[in-house]
Parts: structure tokens; sequence; C-alpha cells
């Protein structure tokens, strides 16, 4: 018989705990465990949305972000690459005093920081995935180290559920959850090394 779940601060804690048994049919955590959580993505605005999510969930619960999801999709102008890299002082200001989502200097420079590494990216690799595709496999030491050296804010928890969440690193469902199996057919980049 399983032990009871509780719901912990970080999804990697809940994952631990039990996050395949109680984000099915939750309100806010299903829809990402189902659909989101661990499916390979090759687009960059869903790159970029997920480690703009994924830096400011830093600190703070899950959940919290999944809340204010769309508050970020409008704040962020739908996380165009483009438009967040040209980005000014203006800008960071009206982020900055914008309640829908997470208010932090330091967290609202890196996204305007990331999206212009992300345009750097397009031109030595091509794109954001060429470039994460380029360096795979990693194992998560080796793209902490990678990440830290060439975006802001991304420490070891940040880049690890980034690279989880898009199926670069495995851990993202227990193996004896069915959106595994449904991942599994995809074959996500950590089940091609």
């Amino acid at each position: 018989m399983p032990r009871p779940v509780r719901l912990i601060r970080h999804r990697k804690e809940l994952h631990v705990s039990g996050y395949c048994l109680i984000a099915p049919g939750h309100p806010v955590h299903g829809h990402y465990h189902d659909h989101e959580y661990g499916f390979p993505q090759r687009e960059e605005r869903e790159l970029f949305e997920r480690l703009i999510l994924e830096i400011n969930q830093a600190g703070l619960s899950w959940e919290t972000i999944l809340k204010k999801r769309e508050g970020f999709r409008a704040a962020y102008d739908g996380f165009d690459v483009d438009t967040v890299a040209a980005y000014g002082e203006r800008d960071i200001e009206r982020l900055l005093n914008d309640a829908r989502i997470i208010r932090n200097r330091l967290k609202v420079h890196a996204a305007v920081h990331n999206a212009q590494v992300i345009q750097q990216l397009r031109g030595s690799h091509g794109s954001f995935v060429a470039w994460l595709d380029a360096h795979h496999p990693l194992d998560k030491a080796a793209w902490v180290k990678l990440f830290k050296k060439t975006f802001r804010f991304t420490g070891g928890e940040i880049t690890g559920e980034f690279l989880m969440s898009l199926g670069y690193l495995p851990g993202a469902h227990s193996p004896d959850c069915p959106v595994f199996k449904r991942i599994d057919t995809l074959k996500p980049a950590w089940r091609q090394k």
C-alpha cells in the first residue's frame, strides 16, 4: 500500500513523495502532469516559457507558478524571445509592478538576459533546441555547469527540472505512471543515449 502523500514545496519532492499519485485529476497540477511534464518539446516559445517558469519557481511552490502561468504569458508577450530580448527599463519596471507574475528583479532581469542568450544560440547553433541537442547526452552535473556558464539564474534544481520537464533528463514520472508509458513512445532525449 502506498504511503500517504502530502503536497510539499517542490516538484522534485512531490515526485519523490508521489507526484504521479497526487497530480492526476488535481485541479492545478493535473493537466501539467498529464500533458506537459516530461514530454519532449522543440518549439522555442515552449522552451523559453518553461525556462522562465522554472526560474520563477525558485523558492516557491510549482502550484503558485501554474496558477500564475497565464499572467506570465501575458506579461512576457506570449514568451516571444525577440520581444523579451528587446525589453528595456520601462518593460522591466512594468514587470516589477505586475501582480500577475513573481515580481523579483533578479528573475525579471534573468528572463531578458536569457532571451538574448537564446538569440545568440540561434546564431551559433541554429536554435535553442539545436543547442540542447548538440550537448546531449550530459549528466545533470554537466548540464548544470553548462547552464550556469550560459544563462542567468539557473542553479541545479532549476536546470534539472527544466531538462526533466522537456525529456532531456529522466525522472519526471515514476515507471508505473501511465504518462511515463505515453512519453516513452515519443522517444524522449534521455532514452536516446
